[in-house]
């Protein structure tokens, strides 16, 4: 894992220690992780949300076949619990 270092005025530093406290976890950089795995995920949701909204635009669309329907609920269930770490 790889280190990174920030400089925070002491007002933020403190605010930090203490969320990190509060939210039960063992250390600051464990917080700060998990703050940038929500922001990972606030990013995804847009970028789908995005990507409905361009394919709810394009026009109307065929009927899906069952066949289709299929492949959709496999793709699903291939895809169900993965992270968006990767």
């Amino acid at each position: 894992m790889a280190t990174m270092n920030i400089s925070l005025p002491d007002p933020m530093k403190e605010f930090v220690e203490a969320r990190a406290k509060e939210e039960g976890f063992g250390t600051v950089s464990e917080y700060v992780r998990s703050l940038i795995r929500e922001e990972q995920r606030r990013q995804a949701k847009r970028a789908l949300e995005k990507k409905l909204r361009e394919g709810l635009n394009s026009g109307p669309a065929a009927p899906l076949t069952r066949e289709a329907w299929d492949a959709i609920g496999a793709d699903a269930r291939r895809h169900r619990g993965r992270s968006p770490r990767g």
